[in-house]
């Protein structure tokens, strides 16, 4: 399996279209937790407003993407009124996205840039902006599709430098990453790991820091974490959890937890809930 298919089975990323039309006047969209938001402009002519208040005038089909929780505002011109469809992005984890981390605050590119994101574009306000039976669940569909192509449209062109995703852009990195993702049962050395990425260990343990901003080590334990609470959230025990993340038993888990969050993992099931 890739690389991003992995995560993004580990993690809950959907989109929830919320208007599509003509906008008139001002909308405001404030930071909710677990939420980005994704405004695709088919023409027309807006203005954002950013957190700071520093406008920005889109007069082109442009990709708006927010990964994150971030406060803005659009303004809609009078004189060539801004065609849009909007989606809010929803993260079902009560933790953070790693996905959206990885990103910028926001994100904007034209459609023209990548002749996918323009495909699945057209497609999507064809659907948007026609009443026809199943149209909901289809634009919603799409627009899952579209931020899946805007996820490799970042990967295939390097966007990032640092984190997760240039972690996932990185040639022999990301073989490390796929391995540890498919496997964080599996003990883990630095010199398999360094093995697997065919470099000494001293050059891969830099480059992977340099890349993803953590060492081997540390990304190998917060994986496991992540792994750990998607299988406490179907009500594994945590003997069997421990031993499907890497972990001689339910205390060594304990540990790790604490020491990360603070808090044991049924305490952490238990606020999650």
């Amino acid at each position: 399996m890739d690389q991003l298919s992995v995560i993004l089975q580990r993690f809950s990323m959907n989109t929830e279209v919320f208007f599509t039309g003509n906008l008139c006047g001002i909308s405001h969209f404030n930071r909710e937790q677990n939420q980005g938001h994704l405004h695709l402009l088919r023409s027309g002519e807006l203005t954002l407003i950013d957190e700071r208040g520093k406008p920005q005038l889109i007069n082109e089909p442009t990709v708006l993407f927010f990964p994150t929780p971030h406060a803005h505002r659009i303004i809609g011109s009078e004189h060539n009124p801004p065609e849009l469809v909007c989606a809010n992005i929803i993260y079902n984890e009560s933790s953070s996205n790693p996905i959206a981390n990885a990103l910028p605050a926001r994100m904007f590119f034209t459609l023209g840039e990548d002749e996918k994101l323009k495909q699945t574009a057209d497609w999507l306000f064809e659907e948007a902006f026609h009443e026809r039976c199943g149209r909901l669940p289809m634009i919603n569909s799409l627009t899952n599709i579209f931020l899946i192509h805007v996820l490799r449209h970042v990967l295939d062109n390097n966007i990032m430098q640092h984190g997760l995703l240039a972690g996932l852009a990185h040639p022999q990195v990301s073989r490390v990453l796929l391995a540890i993702h498919n496997t964080p049962q599996q003990q883990w050395s630095l010199e398999e790991m360094s093995e697997l990425a065919m470099m000494s260990r001293s050059k891969f343990a830099d480059i992977f820091k340099c890349t993803v901003g953590q060492s081997p080590g540390d990304y190998l334990i917060d994986w496991r974490i992540v792994v750990a609470k998607g299988l406490l959230k179907q009500d594994k025990s945590v003997a069997l959890v421990a031993n499907a993340v890497g972990y001689e038993n339910g205390s060594a888990l304990a540990r790790v937890f604490r020491k990360k969050l603070g808090i044991s993992p049924k305490q952490w099931l238990e606020q999650t809930r």
